[in-house]
């Protein structure tokens, strides 16, 4: 048969060369790393993209924010329209759009030009991230080789935080900070025209677009997580914060009701009602906003309490990496023998104790004695919960819902992520603002003259006084964090149940699992 005869032959959507799921698993894995990555790339680089584009402190916070926020809140759609549209076709799309806004990032001018990139980032980021998990459902059976393409997708999730820190800073001290965001162009456009090669287009759902449950669930999200962003900053009596949370619970109350009556809803209420799922999304929440704090204080803890350099800031997370490969691996291998719960309760309590141990981080702590300890056990932990917690949340749905599915998944994820943050930023302010207040008299009686003129203009105190602040910060922010995790742990040992046609389809002797 002639080359032209097999293309003629070939079924509309299918891929050009067949046969190679290993590289079609490659594709799709590099565009999670990608996305998931540009959550932590950006922020070592902050400092230079400050005095770059005369940022205020305050406004700085955007920078990180407007892909959050974007990227949150536009995930259930993202997901519904690959249901409708074909998942190859809508995954390409946000490729292409999230390389375009890197692109427009990295040219960036003034400080409203990035913001809009960082935003249309997040609006890529939200098409292609739930496409990419869907589209593993669809290429890969269900049984060990579903779950061996789960393990490697819930690694590069668990561990792109931790590769974009050591990323960021050797693309910040060696090149630029533009690079944080020229990076993804190249890796974009190779993933682009990979995927028509080997990625198949899914069959495609007829439907219609809940533009309701699109506009409150996207708004309603967007609005909560700016809600805690700006409690952060200006307060929890502040109008703009109080009008924010009444709009995100009027916004999402609206969004239930309008599922429960809609005939083609973005997100099937009845996944809620399989117990493992329902407890499985909780359990992501909290373990995502537990995550994202341990990654943002320590790096501020190595740069500025410890004096490290963005590069050294970023090695110093690579162990990190590595336990949490260890433990997506140990977790993949065993998980269809022994089914999720013991893994999620391991996993959470470990992400319990590393916590814990991080509230004991002072001034006088070093990398290996305060810091290296608690992450690798934090790492370990959320190894064993990101494979769990994603073959869990995703197996036995039924294929025209696979995206809603994976949708809610990732935004819980990101919403936790965000949400978490914005809780221990709260608190991280109000004990440094106590801590300082303490501080002050020593600093008045012990400083030089140059030190208190600066002080008089920054309103920063400097070290070591400033170091007592800081670490104070840090160990007291890290208590909601553990709290955070406990209630993933209290989920995993009082919901999560291990039912034997769970093991029997996670070990591929049944059909699809009955969510």
């Amino acid at each position: 048969m002639t080359t032209s005869q097999l293309i003629r032959n070939q079924r509309p959507g299918a891929a050009r060369r067949q046969g190679h799921p290993g590289i079609a698993l490659t594709v799709i894995a590099a565009c999670q790393l990608m996305v998931v990555l540009d959550a932590t790339i950006v922020n070592i680089a902050l400092p230079h993209i400050q005095d770059a584009l005369a940022f205020s402190t305050t406004d700085l916070t955007w920078v990180i924010s407007a892909y959050t926020l974007t990227f949150g809140g536009l995930l259930l759609l993202g997901a519904r329209a690959g249901d409708i549209l074909g998942r190859r076709r809508v995954f390409l799309t946000g490729i292409l759009l999230f390389t375009f806004a890197s692109l427009l990032g990295g040219f960036a001018q003034e400080p409203w030009q990035l913001l809009a990139a960082r935003a249309l980032q997040g609006v890529g980021g939200a098409i292609a991230s739930p496409t990419s998990l869907a589209l593993i459902t669809t290429t890969f059976a269900e049984g060990p080789e579903r779950n061996r393409a789960f393990g490697v997708f819930a690694a590069v999730s668990a561990g792109g935080g931790a590769i974009g820190l050591l990323a960021g800073g050797m693309l910040t001290e060696w090149l630029d900070w533009r690079w944080v965001l020229f990076v993804n162009v190249p890796i974009g456009v190779l993933i682009a025209v990979l995927t028509p090669l080997y990625i198949n287009e899914s069959e495609r759902h007829p439907g219609r677009f809940d533009i309701a449950g699109a506009l409150t669930s996207t708004v309603g999200m967007a609005s909560l997580v700016y809600g805690f962003i700006r409690a952060a900053e200006e307060g929890w009596r502040d109008s703009l914060t109080l009008t924010s949370f009444g709009t995100a619970l009027v916004l999402l109350v609206a969004f239930v009701f309008t599922e429960m009556r809609a005939k083609e809803p973005i997100t099937p209420l009845k996944m809620f009602t399989d117990r493992n799922r329902a407890g499985t999304y909780v359990i992501m929440l909290s373990l995502a906003a537990a995550m994202f704090g341990m990654f943002f204080y320590i790096v501020l803890f190595v740069q500025n309490v410890l004096g490290y350099s963005p590069i050294k800031a970023g090695l110093a997370f690579l162990p990190v990496t590595v336990a949490i490969v260890i433990g997506a691996g140990l977790s993949q291998r065993f998980l269809p023998v022994l089914g999720p719960k013991p893994f999620m309760v391991v996993g959470s309590a470990a992400v319990v104790i590393g916590l814990i141990w991080q509230t004991f981080i002072t001034p006088d702590s070093s990398y290996l004695g305060g810091v290296l300890g608690p992450m690798l056990v934090f790492g370990f932990g959320m190894g064993l919960n990101f494979v769990t917690a994603t073959v869990t949340a995703v197996s036995g749905v039924a294929p025209n819902e696979a995206g809603a599915a994976s949708g809610l998944l990732n935004a819980t994820q990101q919403v936790g992520g965000s949400l978490g943050l914005s809780i221990l930023t709260t608190v991280f302010g109000t004990a440094s603002k106590d801590e300082a207040e303490k501080q002050v008299p020593s600093f008045m009686a012990e400083s030089s003259p140059e030190q208190q003129a600066e002080f008089a203009t920054t309103h920063q105190l400097p070290a070591p006084w400033g170091h007592e602040v800081l670490a104070e910060g840090i160990s007291t922010a890290f208590v909601p964090a553990a709290a955070m995790a406990v209630l993933a742990l209290v989920t995993a040992w009082w919901v999560i149940r291990v039912r034997k046609s769970d093991l029997e389809a996670l070990s591929g002797a049944a059909g699809p699992m009955v969510g």
